[in-house]
């Protein structure tokens, strides 16, 4: 589903920064894996090049059929309702309700009016927040902002979620209330990429984990752990 073949990334601005190195790896349907390394490792790179936002300086980036480094500027809308992204700021537009946030993803797309109020409050269902469709951002807790994320995400049915950081901002109760809706997600068949700095969150899931160092993997294990490297 997707394959990172041989891929480099150079940045050239004010000093040459080798942000990914020679990174080769494949992500197949169903999987959840997790992208760990310390800041400046890559993994915000990886991300980037598989949305289209960055070109690899060298290699190739496949999603599927796509050759994503080959996408012109009008085809990348398109190709990323495959790919929902959630951050760990949650990025909800805060003069609008949860039903408003997640219906905003619909709109952009074109979709009709009676689409919206269909599907809305069945993503909002799905995340666990039917009673709160109608709550502006500042009334919802942390965790409950990332759900609405997290519907945001899943409204278009995307192949894969991007998980940057979720719990970042959230307690521990909170954090593991995402990463246990994330594998329901991933139980559904979409695909669940997470990058994190969360060393409990990592060895509590016991899944793929890709470590990153200095922009070269490291390791790449099944059931991985989070190792410092």
């Amino acid at each position: 589903m997707i394959n990172f073949q041989n891929v480099s990334k150079i940045y050239n601005n004010s000093h040459t920064m080798t942000a990914l190195d020679d990174v080769d790896f494949k992500i197949e349907e169903k999987e959840f894996v997790s992208v760990v390394g310390k800041s400046g490792a890559g993994k915000s790179t990886i991300i980037k090049l598989l949305i289209g936002e960055e070109k690899p300086t060298k290699g190739k980036v496949m999603f599927g059929d796509y050759d994503v480094n080959k996408l012109k500027s009008r085809e990348l809308p398109k190709f990323r309702r495959h790919i929902g992204v959630i951050f760990q700021d949650f990025r909800l537009l805060s003069g609008k309700t949860a039903f408003e946030n997640v219906a905003f993803a619909l709109e952009v797309a074109g979709r009709p009016q009676q689409e919206i109020r269909e599907f809305v409050p069945q993503a909002l269902e799905m995340v666990g927040l039917a009673d709160k469709m109608n709550n502006f951002s500042k009334e919802l807790s942390g965790g409950e902002k990332q759900r609405v994320a997290i519907a945001r995400a899943m409204i278009n049915h995307p192949d894969v979620l991007i998980a940057d950081e979720p719990t970042g901002n959230l307690d521990p109760m909170n954090s593991a209330e995402i990463i246990k809706l994330l594998l329901k997600i991933n139980e559904l068949g979409t695909i669940i990429i997470l990058a994190t700095h969360n060393k409990d969150v990592i060895n509590d899931l016991s899944r793929r984990v890709i470590s990153l160092n200095n922009g070269r993997i490291m390791s790449d294990e099944k059931q991985g752990k989070y190792v410092l490297v």
